[in-house]
């Protein structure tokens, strides 16, 4: 199995070189648009592509607003400030995500509360969460109290895992029913949609990354993306240092955070976003061929959940147990094919070994079967 799949990669992508995990493609403006950013001078937080990729951003997301940032860590971190999220709040996620989710909630001092992800999506379980606040949970003056933190809960941040949409409609009623606001954690999943809407505009705030292994790159960037007017001022205040607009003086109004994306990032963004319908369809051509691949083979391939379209960011497999999942890694890598294993449990890591959680059984399942496999645009 391990070198027919071998075989197979290094025949779809047309090399027996190295074949990374999910590598950039420029095919577009974008020597031309950075020429011109390097032209103007304009190559730091102020310049024209700035707000170019931002308008580009709300068009495509369907958001009203998009504001850029330095990076995708960034812009989770600015939208759970905006979301309200204190020190000593706890915010609830799932174990199954990239470190950054978790990173973000730290920075203010928060806490995160681990429940368990749907095995249909890879994404938090609105099941399992509405099971949790019903447990562990109650309503106080207004606001959702852990009983046995006494904490209060103001955020719940679900993850579009790989591109793949949770189930996010049925997460947000039931957060409705605790008074807590949902923050989609929507690095990965530019492109994919749920019951017709994007992925990060059902929440009051969503994020997005356009890291180097995004399906579009700006180099190192985020965006925050909502629909809520006085937030949407906010959040572009906070991440410009608070510096109230003036002519020549500089006057802030709060401690803020220098957290814009540079215009010349910016610049590589508007080139790739010209693109993505067509990066889009060439990486649901290498879902196609990797779904006839593995048909009726012992390997699982996931597949898109039920009412989404995913972007098929990184696709993924599923292996019988960890003994077969390190043996696939190790065969595919010694080949020169890239494969790596889902991430480590946040709550497995010491810094939050002691956090909270409730059921993990299909994070702790997924963690140790699903290995993600080559992903990147075939032109």
């Amino acid at each position: 199995m391990y070198q027919e799949f071998i075989s197979f990669t290094q025949a779809t992508f047309n090399t027996k070189e190295f074949i990374p995990l999910h590598a950039p493609v420029f095919m577009g403006n974008e020597k031309k648009y950075l020429n011109e950013c390097i032209d103007s001078t304009f190559v730091s937080s102020v310049g024209k592509f700035v707000d170019q990729f931002e308008l580009e951003v709300a068009k495509y997301t369907g958001a009203k607003y998009a504001i850029a940032t330095s990076n995708g860590t960034a812009a989770l971190h600015i939208a759970l400030l905006m979301a309200g999220v204190t020190q000593n709040d706890e915010v609830i996620t799932q174990p199954l995500t990239f470190i950054a989710t978790t990173n973000a909630i730290s920075y203010i001092g928060a806490h995160p509360v681990f429940v368990d992800v749907d095995k249909e999506t890879l994404g938090l379980s609105p099941d399992k969460l509405e099971h949790f606040l019903l447990q562990n949970t109650e309503i106080v003056n207004g606001e959702c109290i852990n009983k046995t933190t006494k904490k209060r809960i103001k955020a719940v941040v679900p993850m579009h895992t790989f591109g793949l949409p949770a189930r996010i409609d049925e997460i947000i009623s039931v957060c409705n029913k605790f008074n807590i606001a949902v923050v989609e954690d929507a690095a990965e999943s530019l492109g994919s949609y749920y019951k017709g809407k994007h992925t990060g505009t059902f929440g009051l705030l969503g994020t997005f990354s356009f890291n180097g292994n995004k399906t579009i790159t700006t180099g190192g960037g985020g965006m925050i993306v909502t629909n809520d007017d006085d937030i949407a001022k906010k959040a572009k205040h906070l991440t410009t240092t608070a510096k109230i607009p003036h002519p020549w003086d500089y006057e802030h109004d709060m401690i803020a955070y220098n957290y814009r994306l540079p215009n010349i990032n910016a610049a590589l963004g508007c080139a790739q976003i010209e693109k993505l319908p067509l990066i889009l369809k060439k990486k649901r051509e290498l879902s196609d061929k990797y779904q006839t691949f593995f048909s009726g083979k012992s390997l699982y391939y996931i597949v898109e959940p039920k009412n989404s379209v995913s972007n098929y960011w990184l696709n993924a497999i599923l292996l019988e147990n960890v003994e077969e999942r390190n043996e696939f890694l190790r065969n595919t890598n010694a080949k020169g094919v890239m494969t790596r294993p889902i991430w480590k449990l946040m709550n497995s890591l010491s810094m939050f070994k002691n956090a909270q959680t409730g059921n993990l059984e299909n994070s702790k399942w997924f963690e140790e079967r699903v290995v993600n496999i080559p992903s990147s645009v075939i032109l």
